[in-house]
């Protein structure tokens, strides 16, 4: 029993030691950010994450639709690459930040919510 507890004490203080496993989650950045994001960048997608309505009325252009209401736990055809950046938006951030959030949940690793288009101060195009 004296072997055993020193070995005991040593395995528990090298478990209580090890750094805890870096939780993936999305960043929220302003409309500012996101501006210059995709001005500098390339290879995003521009996410929208409103009603099929919603978005056929006016959306960013060059942006895609997934409803926040159907992402769920099944594969999205539209978004086949994990780690590319996607950029969300919603109306007014609220459902932008619920999809990033199960978009996170369905181990997408680079996410960026910047909020709602009525603070967009682009130009916008309908369907």
């Amino acid at each position: 029993m004296k072997r055993i507890l020193p070995i005991f004490l040593v395995a528990l203080l090298l478990v209580g030691c090890a750094a805890p496993a870096e939780e993936i989650t999305y960043r929220q950045v302003n409309m500012d950010e996101a501006i210059t994001m995709m001005e500098e960048g390339s290879g995003y997608i521009i996410l929208d994450v409103r009603t099929p309505g919603e978005f056929e009325e006016k959306h960013i252009p060059g942006a895609i639709n997934v409803a926040n209401e159907t992402i769920g736990t099944d594969e999205i055809p539209e978004l086949p690459d994990k780690d590319q950046l996607i950029l969300v938006y919603c109306r007014s951030g609220n459902r932008s930040k619920q999809a990033s959030e199960k978009l996170v949940a369905l181990g997408y690793t680079n996410i960026v919510e910047f909020g709602g288009i009525n603070d967009w101060p682009g130009e916008t195009v309908t369907e």
